[in-house]
């Protein structure tokens, strides 16, 4: 039971972390039709702001907002510069677009900072555990959960009582008929943009505050699977972001703690095939877009 109790929190920890991604991806999606692949760099981005802000000496709680202000700011500048001028495109253009974004991000990390991993600097509470009866539970873990939870009620109010937010929910049931009551493209999409950079750049401080490191690949793999738990979840569905996020994460832990040993060389195949199975019965998702297939930017 300690056992069930212990991973479950785990479960929690890395299903929040793959839902804010996945939130993140989930919301350029419903606006734009597009899925951002270079939301992984975002992560990077404030991976390494997070490491220059412990090299130059400051304190955690000083680097974690100006880890998550750089990644804002980066998708914002990533919005204006590569995405804009493609906007008229199509879905495959914006979709190389995103790669090329990807892939150029990926070399300047590596030729600019190291193509190795860098040791980040993190303050020793992260590192503690709490006992609760004889159940062990890391800081990391429960920080990480903590701050999921909060973000997720900020989105919620920020959507449903902000002006921008609802202009957004406006945007993503029909961009057209939004546009003709008055609602300005370019400043619902930055929006969305800095939105997700806001997610991504949380996401990364959860995810270096488990790993302490940080390299130019961190946000690939990370992604690759909010991607997953998007689909899983329903894609342009903010709710089904969330919820394949979490489910991502309850899939992962539990396979790893309870699969046999023997089995445990195919957990991957075994997870992504649970996946599949779930898509077999629900093939738009677990929580639907009611916009799917609408007709975006």
């Amino acid at each position: 039971m300690d056992l069930f109790v212990q991973q479950t929190v785990n479960a929690l920890a890395l299903g929040g972390t793959y839902a804010l991604l996945a939130l993140g991806l989930a919301v350029v999606f419903s606006i734009m039709g597009l899925i951002n692949f270079a939301h992984g760099e975002l992560m990077t981005i404030s991976g390494y702001t997070l490491m220059y802000c412990g090299i130059a000496g400051l304190p955690f709680v000083v680097s974690v907002p100006l880890a998550i202000l750089a990644a804002v700011l980066s998708a914002v500048a990533m919005e204006r510069i590569a995405f804009r001028p493609v906007r008229g495109g199509s879905g495959a253009t914006m979709l190389i677009t995103s790669f090329a974004v990807a892939m150029i991000l990926q070399v300047l990390f590596q030729n600019l900072i190291s193509t190795r991993s860098q040791a980040v600097v993190l303050p020793p509470l992260l590192s503690d555990s709490v006992h609760i009866g004889s159940v062990i539970i890391g800081v990391n873990k429960i920080a990480a959960i903590v701050a999921t939870v909060l973000m997720l009620i900020f989105l919620e109010r920020f959507m449903n009582r902000q002006k921008i937010g609802i202009a957004m929910r406006a945007a993503a049931e029909d961009f057209a008929v939004a546009r003709l009551m008055g609602i300005r493209a370019n400043t619902v999409i930055a929006g969305a943009f800095a939105i997700s950079g806001l997610l991504a750049g949380a996401a990364a401080v959860l995810w270096v505050s488990q790993r302490a490191s940080v390299d130019p690949l961190m946000g690939f793999t990370p992604v690759l699977k909010a991607f997953i738990a998007a689909i899983l979840g329903g894609l342009g569905s903010l709710r089904g972001a969330v919820a394949g996020g979490f489910m991502l994460g309850f899939i992962e832990v539990y396979l790893a703690a309870f699969l046999p040993q023997q089995m445990q060389e195919f957990r991957d195949p075994i997870g992504l095939g649970l996946v599949v199975l779930i898509l077999l019965f629900r093939p738009n998702g677990m929580v639907p877009s009611r916009v799917l297939g609408s007709i975006k930017v």
